[in-house]
This record gives C-alpha cells, sequence and structure tokens, in this order.
C-alpha cells in the first residue's frame, strides 16, 4: 500500500502539533549554498596517473597503503586511526604516510574510538576495550576486552561506534539483509535486534544498549553536526527494487525516532509499504521519520563525518561528507548481469548545511571509476585532520589513505 505525502504530513502535524517537519527539507533541497566550482587533477597511485575531479583550490594526494580499510579516527594528539576488513587496526602519526599494526584482532574490526585513558573497537559481535594512552604504538592482543555484546552473524556486519558530544558511545549495525525481520526491541531476540544506532548504557556496574534510533537497513557512517549537536546518520537501502528505487538515506536521528525499514520505504516523493516482510510494522507509518536528503539507489553510502569549524574553507563548513562506494548493481534492473560500467560511480559527496538544516547535495570528489566500469579506488571512511584536511579510506583496488588538501595548507 502507498501512502500519500500530504495525508503523511497532515496526520504528523496533528499528532505532534507541529513540532517536527523534518520532511519538508526537500522542499528547500536547492535554497541558500553556493554551488562547488571543480577542476580537473591527475595524481598517480600504484605507478597509474588517475585524473580526479576536485573542488577549485583543492588537492587529492595519496598517502600510505593499507589492507582493507574502513572507517577512521583521529586520536586527541592528531595520530589517525583505522579499522579494516583484514583483522587488524592501523595508526598512523602524523604525517600519515606510513601505516603501523596498532593490534591484530581477526574478525572484523570495523571501527575505534576513543576516551580517557582507552580505546574501543567495534567488532561484529561485540563493542571492545583496552587501555591506551595517546602516542603509544602497540596494544597486546590478550589486552583487549569484551565490553558489551552485539548481534552478530552475517550480512551487514559492519558496526560503526562513535563517542558523542554528550561523552555517551553510539554504536550503529544494519540488519541482515533486504527484508529481514529484524528491530531494536527488548521483544525481538537478542540476535535480531538489529537496524539502526545503539547507545551504550553503562549505569549499574554492567554495560548494555539501548535502542536510540530505529529502522535504518544499514547505517554505517553516523555523525554530529557541530552547529546543533544533532546525530545524522546515511543508510543503504535494500536491493531488491531494482537499479533506481529506493534511494540511500541520509537521515536526521533523534533519541527513539522510526526511520521505516524494512517495512517502509521512501521512494523520494512518498512513504511506500514494502510486502518483502509480512509482519506488522512495530511502529505506524505516520511515525516514521524520513530523510532529510538522499542520494540515487545502489550509491552504498559508507562513511561519513561534519566539516568542523575551521576546516576545508568557509564554504563547506558544517557541511557533511558522506563516501558513496558505489555499490554492484548494474542496469536495468539492478542485478549482476549488466554492464559494470552502468554501476554507481564511487565518489565523496556533500551534504550542504544552512543554518543547521541540510539544503542539498553536491559531488565533492569523483574520478575513481573508468568508462569500463573498474574501479581503481572506493571511498569507505572519513574523517577531518588536526590540520583541517579531509582523510578518506579506499577499502579495495587502492587500498589505504587519500588526502584532500585546501591549498592554504
Amino acid at each position: 500500500m502507498d501512502h500519500d505525502p500530504l495525508q503523511w504530513l497532515l496526520a504528523r502535524l496533528f499528532r505532534y502539533g507541529g513540532a517536527s517537519l523534518l520532511s519538508l527539507a526537500f522542499v528547500s533541497a536547492y535554497a541558500g549554498t553556493a554551488s562547488l566550482a571543480y577542476e580537473q587533477q591527475v595524481l598517480t597511485v600504484a605507478g597509474a596517473s588517475r585524473t580526479v575531479s576536485v573542488p577549485k583550490g583543492y588537492r587529492l594526494e595519496w598517502l600510505a597503503a593499507m589492507d582493507e580499510p574502513r572507517m577512521l579516527t583521529f586520536a586527541a594528539n592528531g595520530d589517525l586511526f583505522a579499522g579494516s576488513h583484514s583483522g587488524k587496526v592501523y595508526r598512523l602519526p602524523p604525517p600519515y604516510t606510513r601505516a603501523e599494526v596498532l593490534v591484530e584482532l581477526g574478525d572484523y574490526p570495523h571501527s575505534v574510538a576513543f576516551r580517557p585513558g582507552e580505546i574501543l573497537i567495534a567488532k561484529t559481535n561485540g563493542l571492545y576495550r583496552a587501555p591506551y594512552r595517546p602516542g603509544q604504538e602497540r596494544i597486546a592482543r590478550d589486552a583487549v576486552t569484551l565490553l558489551a555484546a552485539l548481534p552478530g552473524g552475517g550480512g551487514h556486519n559492519s558496526r560503526t561506534v562513535g563517542v558523542g558530544p554528550d561523552g555517551r558511545v553510539y554504536v550503529s549495525l544494519g540488519i541482515q539483509h533486504n527484508c529481514s525481520d529484524q528491530f531494536l526491541s527488548a521483544s525481538y531476540p537478542f540476535d535480531d535486534r538489529r537496524g539502526g544506532v545503539l547507545e551504550l548504557n553503562e549505569s549499574g556496574g554492567k554495560a548494555s544498549w539501548e535502542p536510540f534510533a530505529s529502522g535504518l537497513r544499514n547505517p554505517v557512517g553516523f555523525d554530529w553536526q557541530p552547529q546543533t549537536h544533532v546525530m545524522y546518520a546515511d543508510n543503504n537501502g535494500p536491493d531488491h527494487w531494482g537499479y533506481d528505487q529506493p534511494p540511500e538515506y541520509f537521515s536526521r536521528l533523534t533519541p527513539g525516532s522510526f526511520h521505516g525499514m524494512p517495512w517502509f520505504q521512501f521512494d523520494g516523493k512518498q512513504l511506500r509499504r514494502d510486502d518483502c516482510v509480512k509482519s506488522r510494522p512495530p511502529i505506524p507509518y505516520i511515525e516514521v521519520t524520513l530523510p532529510v536528503a538522499t542520494f540515487p539507489a545502489r550509491n552504498a553510502p559508507l562513511g561519513m563525518a561534519f566539516v568542523p569549524k575551521g576546516a576545508m574553507d568557509a564554504q563547506l563548513e558544517f557541511d557533511a561528507v558522506v563516501a558513496l562506494h558505489g555499490s554492484w548493481g548494474t542496469r536495468p534492473d539492478g542485478g549482476f548481469m549488466g554492464s559494470p560500467a552502468t554501476r554507481r560511480v564511487p565518489k565523496l559527496v556533500a551534504v550542504r548545511f544552512q543554518d543547521g538544516q541540510a539544503k542539498r547535495v553536491d559531488d565533492l570528489v569523483s574520478g575513481f571509476q573508468l568508462p569500463d566500469g573498474k574501479r581503481w579506488a572506493r571511498p569507505a571512511g572519513v574523517a577531518f585532520g588536526p590540520d583541517g584536511a579531509l582523510y578518506f579510506s579506499s577499502d579495495s583496488d587502492a587500498e589505504g589513505l587519500f588526502r584532500l588538501k585546501h591549498i592554504r595548507y
């Protein structure tokens, strides 16, 4: 069943007294922020010359090789850390041209975060911790201990950890497949409590998880908007609607917000019931929070980070940078059998903000896919360094670390 957007909005206004009009972000999607201008740049990666499109006044650099790096995190002393699909956690001290193995854990240490005196490492089956001091070069494997178990299993097995402005710990995780009947609720078995962002509760002497935002199929990247301290996350849509539907999400997450999946999909105009999951939706459609921006389907957004004050240049300050990994889907139906040249191109995009609100999406860096569909890099993690530059990882083809640097630096 499809739902008329006016009906949805009126129902929401009636229910909440007009307090939240997030779905109207699309109405002003092209207002305000200035468009970016671009230039072509040639750089050499692994002995090959590659041409990329970058914003005018910026330069892209290849810095260091790593084995399947994923999410990136800077420590307070300026060291850069990368989780990986290779089982290694990497440390890269300035100038970030040499990757050292901090610890090798096996499984999938996808991301790390820091609290005073310790490092947090998110693996598929749990959030782990180890004592850590700034500048420490190695961690013993047996020093890494479980802080709180997470639902494990295959299918969307990455886990992203972040420490919020409130000092609390958050972890994102996806449902297993397109239509898995999984939800962040105590009414579901532990291994089926998936599809959103969890908040760590450390009161009472034992760490446990509480739902923060639910109904997201695979929210790999999340961060807090610097002006408002509100969390935003990107989200991978399902594959079973073909090449063009549904779009990927960029969503505003608030305590208790429900984003619909897998029961509801937003098609860019209206919310639609997805009949591939037969169970009754745990929350009615009038309470679904729509995304504040979208990316075309099959783009596979991964890491994201907001541009902090003083980084990049003034026109990008407080915008969100999202790594679009590019999925395997091809035209015409989104399956494997089409031409590789029709796959969505990997790139970095900027979700442009004005007065704390998302307005539109602009390309930032592109050129990672050749005309025949071969990808020579696929952005995965993104982070802003103490030098104000943008750092991002590629986890396939040219595996390692890149830096997008404004010429003023």
